[in-house]
């Protein structure tokens, strides 16, 4: 499994979206206000707004920050900052390649933030292009193998048009093409499959196995950069074993 799907697992587990439910908030909503300035407020005609909005779903977000939201983005509503889209490359502990999506009102401002996060924490600031072309864009969903038979997540995926189900020691993960992930997840949720995560990801074409001291700092570079405002997502191709994950969440 990705660096980023066992992230996001692990704080799924720990309660972490809980504790930080404001900041989720935040994060979303900008998500939401740039999908729908970039692809109108029509949800059955913009898939990046609607699978914004699943996100705000998920969370529990009131629908009418969800309204607000599309209004700013649409400008049907006056207000908020004028956000720009940037992705920033990089290395991590023991080489491991690290995307973050931001969106920012002030670019000098974070970039400098996400140089010091990447320095801090035994990695570095890269120029652009030095890791993206390690990363596909894919539907990622998580399935717990205590939640489904394998025949039947087979079964339900691959019919739905899921690309590929991996398998790790926890959990299964099923691959989509982005196109496709409203399909297959649709067709989980009619099966009453549960899943642990899912969303659309930049998944590693290879990875970097790290041992427990590289998987700390790693660990711990991935919930820095998360805690910054201007964050909103961080792909990693690293592979820590759940043992480790486990010790160290």
């Amino acid at each position: 499994m990705s660096g980023h799907s066992k992230w996001s697992t692990i704080k799924h587990k720990k309660g972490a979206a809980d504790a930080k439910r404001g900041k989720i908030f935040t994060k979303i909503i900008k998500e939401i206000t740039i999908a729908a300035r970039t692809g109108g407020g029509d949800v059955d005609g913009n898939s990046r707004l609607r699978q914004a909005i699943a996100a705000a779903k998920a969370e529990n977000m009131p629908k009418d920050n969800i309204e607000k939201a599309i209004k700013k983005g649409t400008g049907e509503l006056e207000g908020g900052a004028a956000y720009e889209e940037v992705t920033y490359e990089g290395y991590g502990p023991g080489g491991v390649a690290v995307l973050v999506e931001v969106m920012t009102d002030n670019k000098n401002r974070t970039v400098a933030e996400i140089r010091h996060i990447f320095s801090k924490h035994g990695g570095n600031l890269g120029e652009n292009g030095c890791v993206a072309w390690m990363f596909e864009k894919k539907g990622n969903i998580v399935v717990s193998k205590d939640d489904v038979d394998e025949d039947r997540l087979m079964e339900c995926a691959l019919e739905a048009g899921a690309e590929d189900v991996a398998e790790s020691e926890n959990e299964y993960e099923v691959i989509t093409e982005p196109g496709i992930f409203e399909n297959v997840r649709s067709a989980m949720d009619e099966a009453e499959i549960k899943y642990i995560l899912a969303e659309i990801s930049m998944i590693p074409q290879n990875t970097v196995k790290l041992e427990e001291d590289k998987a700390n700092q790693m660990l711990k570079l991935m919930e820095k950069m998360e805690d910054n405002d201007d964050v909103q997502h961080v792909y990693a191709n690293f592979d820590i074993s759940d043992e480790i994950m486990e010790r160290l969440s």
